[in-house]
């Protein structure tokens, strides 16, 4: 019998399964985790006030890497950091952040152009969501992301020249804008909490208060093997490695088990008491390389022989979207990620066997994140946070959505995925950016962020305005204000126009000029 077989014994598959039954049942009787008390249902909440946009603005800056950063077959090197401004006739206001990947949200457009040039492209469909916006009225934000959508999502596939777009791409542009009509329906209704911010039609998909939420750091194909281990040293004891290394499927795949190979010599002994084998688990993300399921069997068998298998927690979208690939009889839990757009593609993966999800407010905005888990928990499957190497302010949205999930199967805690910590440059700055800087639950301790009733009465600081980023969007009466766009100490401006600059020359939403130094300087038609 071969290692594919089916035994006549209880399968791992069907072992994931129930668990995973079980715990989303745990979840919808709302009891309490080992290390977390589920939240008092039956809240009543007031009717919320229809909010008219009258003004919007936006801006951006440059975060660079402290590496090439490597996943689905290639590398970025910098992360623009988008700020998009809201406000109402009666002086509201919401200011939200998005962090930009567009390799993440479509390669295609990633290969087809500089970095700068798919950053820029990004940029103008966020500065054309908020022009959409701009006199709309809605009652929440879900309504309004629902109202322009599919025509940022147009206006993708024009600016990008890319009938074939991800979804991804525009609400990855649309997460900003997104979180700044979050902040301005709060601001508007005097809402002072996230519990109290999420429509009571989401509750039940949301219903714990986790003391503890696991940090999962991401290794990606260029961090060094002994840098891991000294991850696992530090604490973290849930890692989230990278596959699908450049090259052919053949290439790959043997890169990936020479990976495992390695990674498992070096921690698979160590020990955690935070799961029930007390072995640090592995989380594989594909981003979607493997072209065939033999591929990624192929890559399991390596994972059995080397004794590695039974630490796998879970394979992260080891499929592009557009392989038609039923995953249900694979011995591990499959998570759907980038293929998982909406919450109509969060169903079809799960009637394809997909048995968990990787959420990403983050990426995919607050609104449809919310969508996506309440399918997800009327269909039992578990849902976890994943990481788009985010600014410290924005990972607290992610946080705020991990810290209310029920733990992953085989886990005791929240989990959530997050490496800025690992690529920034300028972290340590980039904490500073944060309203509550140096509170207690802004840290890993341990492999976890310890979340007290401090956390959640200041609900992570979402709601609490962040000077610096507020600072960047200042709209005047008027013509919009005209800004420097931000640039770091070690970026030496010259007279070479920008990719920006070239990308929106002919039709932008963003007008630029330049100083006689050079410095590029940009002011928003979008601030009326």
């Amino acid at each position: 019998m071969t290692e594919r077989s089916t035994s006549k014994n209880l399968s791992r598959r069907v072992f994931l399964r129930q668990s995973t039954t079980a715990a989303a049942g745990l979840s919808a009787l709302g009891t309490a985790s080992a290390r977390g008390a589920g939240r008092q249902g039956g809240r009543q909440k007031t009717k919320r006030r229809p909010i008219h946009i009258a003004t919007v603005d936006s801006n951006f800056e440059r975060e660079p890497l402290i590496r090439p950063f490597g996943f689905k077959g290639g590398f970025i090197t910098e992360i623009w950091q988008a700020v998009s401004f809201m406000a109402n006739d009666s002086g509201s206001r919401g200011v939200g952040l998005g962090s930009q990947s567009v390799l993440w949200s479509d390669a295609e457009v990633f290969a087809a152009a500089s970095e700068s040039g798919g950053n820029a492209m990004m940029y103008a469909l966020t500065e054309r969501a908020l022009q959409m916006a701009r006199g709309q009225t809605f009652s929440t934000p879900i309504q309004l992301q629902e109202a322009i959508l599919e025509e940022v999502y147009a206006y993708g596939k024009q600016v990008t020249s890319n009938p074939r777009l991800r979804k991804t791409f525009a609400l990855n542009a649309l997460v900003g804008v997104d979180n700044a009509a979050w902040l301005l329906y709060a601001h508007e209704n005097g809402i002072k909490s996230f519990d109290e911010m999420i429509p009571e039609a989401y509750d039940t998909a949301l219903p714990r208060r986790h003391t503890e939420v696991a940090a999962l750091p991401t290794v990606g194909y260029t961090i060094p093997i002994p840098e891991m281990k000294g991850l696992v040293d530090a604490g973290f004891f849930f890692l989230k490695i990278k596959l699908g290394q450049p090259g052919t499927q053949a290439e790959m795949l043997e890169k990936d088990k020479e990976r495992l190979t390695a990674l498992h010599a070096a921690i698979g002994h160590m020990r955690t008491p935070h799961t029930q084998h007390g072995k640090v688990p592995y989380y594989f993300d594909a981003n979607g390389r493997y072209e065939a399921k033999d591929t990624l069997l192929r890559f399991l068998d390596h994972a059995r022989k080397i004794g590695a298998f039974d630490q796998i927690a879970l394979v992260e979208e080891p499929f592009a979207e557009d392989k038609d690939i039923h995953v249900g009889d694979i011995d591990v839990i499959i998570a759907a990620d980038e293929c998982a757009h909406t919450d109509a593609d969060a169903l079809e993966r799960i009637q394809m066997g997909y048995t968990a999800i990787a959420l990403k407010a983050v990426a995919k905005t607050l609104s449809m994140t919310l969508k996506i888990v309440r399918v997800a928990h009327e269909h039992n499957v578990p849902c976890f946070c994943a990481d788009l190497t985010v600014n410290p302010v924005l990972l607290e949205w992610n946080k705020a959505v991990a810290a209310r999930l029920a733990p992953l199967p085989g886990l005791d805690v929240g989990v959530m995925e997050t490496n800025g910590h690992q690529n920034y440059r300028n972290w340590r700055q980039m904490q500073g950016y944060h309203p509550f800087a140096g509170a207690s639950w802004t840290q890993v301790v341990d492999g976890v962020f310890q979340l007290n009733e401090d956390y959640y009465r200041k609900s992570g600081g979402i709601l609490t305005p962040s000077t610096h980023y507020d600072d960047m969007v200042r709209p005047s009466s008027g013509v919009g204000p005209v800004r420097e766009l931000r640039r770091r100490p070690d970026e030496r401006p010259d007279d070479t126009p920008t990719p920006l600059e070239k990308t929106l020359e002919n039709d932008p939403p963003f007008i630029m000029a330049r100083d006689r130094k050079g410095q590029e300087k940009g002011k928003s038609r979008a601030s009326h």
